[in-house]
């Protein structure tokens, strides 16, 4: 549905749930930009950097090294899943039995508890990025709804785009591509750029490897290079699992009939995201010793063999 006069005001109170605004990012697009990170996503990447994204609900996020252990937390805790830790002598919290009401945080002086995910409506999160316009003007930037994966909150990304545009505002969409339905696909058919995840074109890899199958990230990418928008395709650079000696060709040479690709930026593999892990009570699984700078700069230049325009990093 259109954004039209008749329902714009339900469109502006529309929310959505961010879990993290970046200000001043070079690296999500052209230009100086407003990064926003949404909550959800369909994909499980045994590599990602953002857990936090993957759920559509807050989560508690516990910071043991800024706990000092006062208890304040165990008293409120409705469900019981805070206990003291005798050995670590700072409180644990039991996952299965914690349903993130929040209880907790409303105790914890020292910011030990928090939240992953603050709710805004429309005009709340453009009243915050719109503080950084004149940056967006005087550099050719914008706006870059990332997650998580944006189109997983359908009304509110189109809700928000429309109104960053409205006001002029470049729009980019960072994107797996795996949209399934009409409102989630008119994001990507509407945004002024988009960044594009490229994990894998082996489908059984691609299964494995992020819990989804590549079929429809495939097909949407086609037909959006198809309908001439500006793409800029993103691949993780992770050894073994998305890019091998055997399959850099390959990728290539897909890449290379894509009319509306603008760059391909290569993004090493890294481990920054192990702590959020840890502030899930979660376990970050994967390890590698591979040489991650070696494998990135090789893949560069077979890129470049193909005649694409390639960036390390986003």
């Amino acid at each position: 549905m259109a954004i039209t006069e008749k329902n714009k005001h339900n469109t502006d109170n529309e929310k959505g749930l961010v879990f993290h605004i970046i200000h001043g990012s070079f690296v999500d697009g052209y230009g100086i930009r407003t990064t926003v990170f949404l909550k959800g996503c369909p994909l499980r990447c045994a590599w990602c950097c953002n857990p936090e994204g993957q759920a559509s609900y807050p989560e508690l996020k516990y910071t043991i090294k800024d706990c000092n252990n006062c208890g304040r937390c165990i008293d409120v805790c409705p469900k019981n899943a805070i206990k003291v830790n005798p050995l670590l002598e700072k409180v644990q919290i039991d996952r299965k039995l914690c349903d993130n009401c929040g209880a907790c945080i409303g105790v914890c002086y020292t910011g030990s508890l928090q939240y992953f995910g603050t709710y805004y409506t429309v005009d709340e999160l453009f009243d915050i990025i719109k503080k950084d316009e004149q940056y967006y003007r005087s550099s050719g930037g914008g706006v870059t709804i990332g997650g998580g994966e944006p189109t997983f909150q359908p009304d509110f990304t189109y809700a928000f785009m429309k109104k960053c545009q409205e006001n002029y505002i470049h729009v980019a969409v960072d994107t797996c591509g795996y949209a399934t339905t009409e409102e989630q696909f008119r994001i990507l058919a509407e945004a002024n750029l988009l960044l594009y995840d490229l994990k894998s074109l082996d489908p059984n890899a691609h299964t494995k490897n992020t819990g989804v199958s590549n079929e429809i990230i495939l097909s949407n990418l086609k037909m959006l290079n198809g309908m001439g928008k500006s793409i800029i395709i993103r691949i993780p650079v992770i050894p073994r699992l998305t890019v091998t000696n055997e399959n850099m060709e390959i990728i290539a040479a897909f890449l290379s009939r894509l009319k509306s690709l603008e760059r391909v930026d290569l993004l090493a593999y890294h481990t920054y995201g192990t702590i959020k892990y840890e502030q899930l009570g979660r376990k970050y699984k994967l390890s590698t010793q591979a040489n991650i700078q070696e494998l990135t700069e090789k893949t560069k230049r077979i890129f470049e063999r193909y005649g694409l325009n390639v960036q390390l990093g986003g």
